[in-house]
């Protein structure tokens, strides 16, 4: 097999070179400074710019990792939700450390999270879940996320038979269902710049909690 770069892939080689990222851009707190990318992010109208890639390892510290919508953020740290017995889930439990990627393609930007994460609080779970749509409700007790199911139409009846279960009233929250919080503990910003010379700057929380920043090497 030829490992050499193929010309489909010389060609989509990308020149970045649409913004910069100094120091004395910078605000103090990483989560405001996360609020203001996000922020532009959302004003450029780029497709659902929640979407992160969470990874997570196992006891072992095999990884694997995989899309996310981020659903919440402040000073206390990063929400997703998911089932607790799903892949993510158990990984989480036996090692409770956690790095999200956002990619902001059309801003030329990029921004890495790491943290330990907990479990949110059971209200905060309820709040959530019954803000979804009623059918994703539903679809919440059907999955049982990353386990194997025999076929499609086995998963379709189990969702009619729930959705027959809960036709009246609220739908009731999964106890193996709800939220996580990643707290952050890095956050680098990446900005693209040309020449792969790009722009990339780190906070890192101290013990006392305050944030030192610092530039890396591209």
């Amino acid at each position: 097999m030829d490992h050499a770069e193929s010309d489909k892939v010389r060609a989509m080689r990308t020149e970045y070179g649409k913004a910069e990222l100094a120091e004395s851009g910078l605000l103090e707190d990483p989560i405001a400074q996360f609020g203001r990318w996000f922020d532009e992010a959302v004003a450029a109208k780029i497709p659902e710019p929640n979407s992160m890639v969470l990874a997570t390892a196992d006891g072992s510290g095999a990884p694997s990792a995989r899309m996310m919508l981020l659903k919440g953020f402040d000073d206390r740290g990063f929400v997703f939700y998911t089932n607790y017995q799903s892949r993510k889930g158990r990984e989480l439990d036996a090692n409770p450390r956690a790095a999200i990627l956002f990619c902001w393609q059309a801003l030329e930007r990029q921004v890495r999270v790491e943290g330990a994460v907990g479990r949110v609080s059971r209200e905060e779970s309820e709040d959530y879940f019954h803000s979804r749509p009623r059918l994703a409700q539903i679809g919440a007790w059907v999955s049982k996320q990353s386990s194997p199911v025999g076929s499609r139409s086995e998963l379709d009846k189990r969702a009619n038979q729930m959705a027959l279960k809960y036709a009246i009233g609220a739908v009731p929250l999964p106890d193996f269902w709800g939220g996580y919080r990643l707290a952050a503990e890095k956050i680098e910003f990446w900005q693209g710049r040309p020449s792969r010379l790009h722009d990339r700057l780190l906070y890192s929380k101290q013990s006392g909690g305050a944030w030192t920043i610092e530039r890396l090497s591209p």
